[in-house]
């Protein structure tokens, strides 16, 4: 499909059919990259999202304890490691 840079204020646009937007998954949030001579325009990346939710769900299931409990203590621990 072919399209045309519109002028917007001082700035200029592309508009995008609404069908290549739900088919992307596209919503008023992006990400625009410069890839190579082009534009790259995709969803943004939220490492995070939910963790709040996830860290919740945790607490009630009594699954929030440390990794470090979980492992047992040994010889090297007072033999080999320099404590400071």
């Amino acid at each position: 499909m072919q399209s045309n840079i519109i002028k917007i204020g001082n700035s200029h646009g592309v508009r995008i059919p609404k069908p290549f937007l739900e088919e992307c998954g596209l919503s008023d949030e992006i990400e625009i990259n410069i890839i190579d001579n082009g534009i790259m325009i995709t969803s943004p990346n939220h490492p995070r999202k939910d963790w709040d939710k996830a860290f919740k769900d945790m607490k009630q299931n009594n699954d929030d304890n440390l990794v470090d409990e979980l492992l047992t203590h040994s010889d090297w621990d007072d033999k080999e490691w320099e404590w400071k």
